[in-house]
């Protein structure tokens, strides 16, 4: 199977994850600067919590970071930058683990697949130009405009089932 090396660095592979993080805020500034929309003190910081790592957060969890750090603690806050992030294109909801992970594609409008390792929970957001095709294919065939579409699939990273996790 081949590797698209356009896309982000595999997150389930070492690699320096600070240049993922720096990369994808500065486009994620930029962005929102060109625009015109303001990426305020908490979605700045809410971004930076889902960039840490390569794990989905669910809400509750950014909520008692936010909460930690002053931002406040009742679920709007989370909540309203959350959906700021998913709208902008900065963040992904990954509907499998009811969670959020931020988006490290340098293309706004992008259909990644996410690849879910039910071991370790790392989530890869894969990009493929043949699986987007076949989804705005599918919807052609049909008469259906696809605007948006996620595909998730769940398995083992290669170190989880070198681990034995079963």
């Amino acid at each position: 199977m081949a590797k698209h090396s356009a896309g982000p660095a595999d997150p389930f592979d070492t690699h320096d994850h600070s240049h993922c993080a720096a990369t994808m805020l500065r486009r994620a500034e930029e962005q929102a600067q060109e625009e015109g929309v303001r990426l305020t003190p908490v979605r700045r910081r809410v971004l930076e919590i889902l960039l840490e790592s390569h794990k989905a957060m669910g809400a509750y969890e950014v909520l008692d970071r936010l909460a930690a750090e002053g931002f406040g603690k009742q679920p709007p806050v989370a909540y309203r930058a959350l959906d700021f992030l998913v709208e902008q294109g900065f963040a992904h909801r990954v509907r499998r683990l009811n969670a959020y992970a931020a988006c490290l594609s340098d293309q706004r409008d992008h259909a990644p697949a996410f690849l879910i390792c039910r071991g370790c929970e790392r989530v890869a957001e894969a990009e493929s130009p043949e699986l987007r095709a076949a989804i705005l294919g599918l919807g052609a065939a049909h008469d259906f405009t696809v605007e948006r579409g996620t595909v998730e699939l769940l398995g083992l990273c290669g170190r989880c089932a070198r681990d034995g996790v079963a």
